[in-house]
């Protein structure tokens, strides 16, 4: 119990911290740094914002995560995919009022923030295990390519199209003769020396760099005066902090459904990065308080005139190769932003719009994970196929029913269908149960249909559920199991032990069919009735079944008896 309680501290991953961190720590720190200002410049354009705003709300960020969270080593701060969700959530209602769209971008941080906080405190954080690994990998996959796309105009200077990303992409096809050269230059230039300093230099934040160089290209040739695009004004010095002026608590509401959607995806992801870097270091991260830690960020943050955060998995790997220990690594992040908002946002005025999409694509180029959806589509094989048919590659078809749903219909439709398909060929699969003739091989009963050595007995039929007895799937069972029976069958004996439950339904089902067999003079057993099924089958008052302690028992008591006429 004090452990428990020593877990809910405020800035309890600091706990027992130690002066011999404090150097790797600040490493660590500066490290980030020159990650995470790029990148927040190039994830708030992502959200329809003005560059700034992905500043704005990496301070409060950070250090509130810091406070609440269990991680060491995860970094909040604005990421594509949270981002990408804003812009999908504010654009239809904000319309073109970029003072609407920017104060309701606040207001979505904030609401995410309360849902993150009550879904922490209700321990809620059961409801990550609700978006299979699959369904996340194709949405992210999705999100990438649109998120690609969507700054593809940018890199050549040509005008963007609304819609899907297949509009998108039809946009840019139309538009390749509006090119400005100059600026695919910067950009292609810009997005070849990030992708080669990530490959070659990975220490060398390749992302500082290029925005460093291009600023320096644009100030000595004066590019700007020659049609390449520049970010432009960014206000120095703090964000004002408070509730967005001008928002009626009806905008608090009606975001309130699309923030638990926010919520679901940045817990996933930034728990998934959490969980990578805690086994690695030994300690455990708790699901409940990383969703106080998540919801304290994005208060914070809407609070601050930002927008929505998560944990991010690439700069948390930069925070762990730089050597962090604690997350004093992302306290020292947070007062090197603030530097940066306070004295160095001038220099940022020069970025080149190219290079910020190329910072933005060459950080989520390497979410087009299509070897990871290889992987799903070869999970397959003709066992398979013949017992479930195309739902045998349930998780590739899971994974590209989310990407295309993102692809199609944007981002969380993409989601919910992607969890939709998921459970329906959960469902499916579960109410097709394989259903395994056994037979003797030496001693052990094993399916026929995978060891041909196996001895079988024509009137004794020895059969296998793999998978639980429910409502769904007693049906189909009981028709198997009567297809599997002959002329000369006289015993059928039910391995249990691989079914883990059983409802009454199925009970009931295991009652008729022991009454069908029966007016065909074949007797039904049961072997290994374990766990809940005994449990089941007791409570439901089926005392009728005869029960052996093995296959071979129920077997041989069938032989001992004979058979009845």
């Amino acid at each position: 119990m004090a452990e428990k309680a020593r877990n809910w501290w405020i800035f309890a991953s600091l706990q027992g911290y130690q002066s011999s961190w404090l150097r790797p720590d600040i490493i660590a720190g500066l490290t980030v740094w020159a990650v995470l200002v790029p990148e927040s410049l190039a994830y708030a354009t992502i959200a329809g914002v003005t560059p700034v705003v992905g500043l704005y709300a990496a301070v409060p960020s950070l250090v509130l995560y810091a406070a609440a969270g269990s991680s060491r080593h995860l970094v909040v701060g604005p990421m594509s995919a949270t981002a990408a969700l804003s812009a999908a959530i504010i654009a239809p209602v904000a319309g073109q009022d970029g003072g609407h769209y920017l104060t309701l971008t606040a207001v979505l941080a904030i609401v995410t923030g309360i849902a993150g906080l009550l879904a922490g405190l209700c321990r809620l954080g059961f409801a990550a295990s609700f978006i299979s690994e699959p369904v996340l990998k194709g949405f992210i996959v999705g999100l990438a390519l649109t998120i690609i796309i969507g700054q593809v105009p940018k890199l050549f200077g040509v005008k963007k199209s609304e819609g899907d990303f297949f509009e998108q992409t039809w946009g840019v096809i139309r538009h390749l003769g509006d090119t400005q050269w100059r600026t695919l230059l910067i950009g292609a230039i810009s997005l070849a020396l990030v992708l080669l300093l990530k490959r070659w230099m990975p220490l060398i934040p390749g992302s500082l760099v290029v925005v460093l160089l291009s600023i320096a290209a644009v100030s000595v040739l004066s590019l700007d005066q020659h049609g390449v695009e520049i970010v432009g004004h960014i206000d120095a010095g703090l964000p004002s902090i408070g509730l967005p002026h001008g928002r009626s608590w009806h905008d608090y509401y009606d975001l309130a459904g699309p923030a638990f959607g926010v919520l679901l995806i940045g817990f996933a992801e930034g728990l998934g990065a959490a969980k990578t870097y805690a086994a690695k270091a030994g300690y455990e991260v708790d699901p409940n308080r990383e969703l106080v830690g998540l919801g304290a960020a994005n208060l914070g943050a809407g609070l601050c005139s930002g927008m929505v955060v998560n944990g991010s998995l690439s700069k948390t790997a930069v925070n762990g190769s730089a050597g962090a220990k604690s997350q004093v690594s992302g306290l020292v992040v947070a007062v090197l932003t603030i530097l940066t908002l306070l004295f160095l946002t001038g220099l940022f005025e020069k970025l080149p719009e190219a290079t910020l999409a190329a910072v933005v694509i060459a950080a989520v180029i390497e979410l087009v994970d299509v070897a990871a959806l290889r992987r799903l589509y070869r999970v397959w094989t003709n066992r398979l196929g013949s017992i479930y048919g195309i739902a045998a590659r349930a998780d590739f078809l899971a994974a590209v029913a989310a990407m295309l749903g993102v692809l199609f219909f944007d981002t969380l439709p993409g989601l919910v269908i992607g969890i939709a398909v998921s459970m329906l060929l959960l469902l499916y699969r579960s109410s097709r149960p394989h259903v395994a003739r056994l037979g003797d091989l030496g001693g052990s009963w094993v399916d026929v249909d995978r060891h041909t050595g196996a001895r079988v007995s024509d009137e004794t039929v020895v059969v296998r559920v793999e998978s639980g007895l429910y409502f769904a799937n007693s049906d189909a069972v009981r028709k198997e199991i009567e297809a599997m029976c002959t002329d000369r069958t006289r015993v059928v004996v039910l391995d249990a032990e691989t079914t883990p439950s059983i409802d009454v339904s199925a009970t009931q089902m295991l009652g008729e069919l022991q009454n069908a067999l029966k007016r065909q003079g074949i007797e039904l057993r049961i072997a290994r009735d374990i766990g809940q099924v005994r449990d089941v089958l007791e409570g439901a008052g089926s005392g009728g079944f005869r029960v052996y302690p093995t296959v071979t028992d129920a077997t041989a008591a069938s032989d001992a008896e004979g058979t009845q006429p």
